[in-house]
Parts: C-alpha cells; structure tokens; sequence
C-alpha cells in the first residue's frame, strides 16, 4: 500500500463537546498521522464553496448553517490508503448503523451532527485539502 493523504473535518458538534483531542487520537490510533491541522470558524461562503456538490439537494442549507454555527478542525492526514482507512475509523453516516469503535458510533450524536467528515476519493482529498491549506502549511 502506499502512503497518501486525505482530509478530515472535525465538526462543530465535536468542537462544541470538547472532542478534538479524543478525535485526532482516534484517527492516529487508526494509523493515521496529522500533518496539517487548524481550528477555524468556516464562512457561510466556505461552506457553500466546500459542499457545492450538495447545492441541489434539500439539506444543503441545514448543511451549511450547521458548517458554520462554530468551529471546525480541518486537518489533512497521511497514512497508507488513508482515505479507506479514515472513512473506516470515521463510521457509517449514520452512528446508528456505525461499527463499534468507529469516531461515530462512539461520539456522534446523530446523523446530521456526526462529529466528522472525511474524503470519499483520492481525488477528492486533493480537491478539499486545497480548498483549505496551501501546500506550505502541510509539513508531514
């Protein structure tokens, strides 16, 4: 396997509880390494930005005033097949139909505040890792 990257939003229903920590530790713990990280207050134009994909759908605004009621965590992380390995760590959307042990069966609260986001594609990493952090800000 090789080692890639992939982008990690931790939420702000996990920054609200004080679950930063508890997440990067989860997310290392899975094999991942954390090698650019910053706490931000996403703008209403970021989160439309980030989640454009999801304009046409009935939840983008819900979406994107949840992205923006407090502060995210946005890291990129770097591990061997780390898109796979974060989407298995992170859990099924839904923390009801969550693994035991993943970040969301453990600290979500529901479907809609589930305390993290990861990359669905190596593509797609890319794109959301520079959407957020200019190469010199990643120094894995």
């Amino acid at each position: 396997m090789a080692v890639t990257r992939t982008f990690s939003i931790i939420k702000p229903d996990a920054t609200r509880r004080n679950l930063t920590g508890a997440v990067t530790k989860m997310l290392e713990e899975a094999g991942l390494r954390v090698v650019a990280s910053k706490r931000i207050h996403m703008t209403r134009e970021q989160a439309e930005g980030f989640y454009a994909v999801h304009s046409e759908r009935p939840f983008f605004g819900e979406l994107c005033d949840f992205m923006t009621s407090g502060p995210v965590v946005v890291q990129v992380l770097e591990g061997e097949d780390a898109v796979k390995r974060n989407r298995d760590v992170m859990g099924a959307t839904n923390p009801a139909n969550a693994d035991e042990g993943t970040i969301r069966k453990t600290l979500a609260e529901s479907i809609e505040a589930n305390t993290v986001h990861g990359s669905d594609s190596d593509e797609n990493a890319k794109i959301e890792i520079d959407y957020f952090f200019k190469p010199e800000e990643i120094v894995g």
